[in-house]
């Protein structure tokens, strides 16, 4: 049985957060929807630490969005990506982006949310008390708020929860996204 992933993210969004898990899932035939809240194409940006006490953003490349996250049917996909950057904190406020994210949490799908991206899981914060995650380090205020435990580490699963850091995780990350969605390694080396 094929698996069939979404991620729904919007502009803004750190592209290697976004860029990695879409061709991961491609190169292990699985099919991966990028939803945003309108169909268009994407400006990603990247995040990085230089010489300041906070990240810096500059742009990146353009990924498609396939489609508006108001076309989307949850009940349609095996599992849910939630990437991270600044795209966040503007598609948390889109009541459909809030029913697809419940949806995964009601019904124990497997759920990868990373950087950022907890902040989605906040305004859906009934489904999210009690849970524990990570998350970018500045979201531990608002995932607290929502009533989940912080987790300060680089990586965690809770049930059908992988939490990531931030992009230097995602290798992990996808790992064990894969594992909740008992996909076999299909690489050899």
């Amino acid at each position: 049985m094929s698996k069939n992933v979404l991620i729904v993210t919007g502009d803004a969004v750190e592209a290697l957060e976004v860029f990695y898990p879409y061709y991961r899932c491609l190169e292990e035939n699985i099919p991966c929807t990028i939803a945003s809240p309108t169909k268009k194409k994407l400006q990603t940006v990247v995040h990085d630490f230089l010489e300041l006490e906070t990240f810096t953003e500059k742009q990146a490349y353009l990924i498609e969005s396939h489609t508006s996250v108001d076309d989307i049917n949850p009940a349609d996909y095996d599992s849910l990506i939630i990437p991270g950057g600044r795209a966040p904190e503007y598609i948390r406020m889109n009541p459909k982006v809030q029913e697809i994210a419940a949806h995964f949490l009601k019904e124990n799908k497997p759920l990868g949310v990373i950087c950022h991206g907890q902040l989605v899981l906040t305004t859906v914060r009934e489904f999210i008390q009690g849970r524990e995650m990570t998350a970018y380090s500045a979201c531990q205020p608002e995932v607290e708020a929502a009533g989940a435990t912080y987790i300060h580490e680089p990586l965690h699963v809770d049930n059908n929860i992988v939490s990531g850091h931030a992009w230097p995780d995602l290798p992990g990350f996808m790992k064990e996204f894969f594992k909740l969605l008992k996909v076999k390694k299909t690489a050899s080396l």
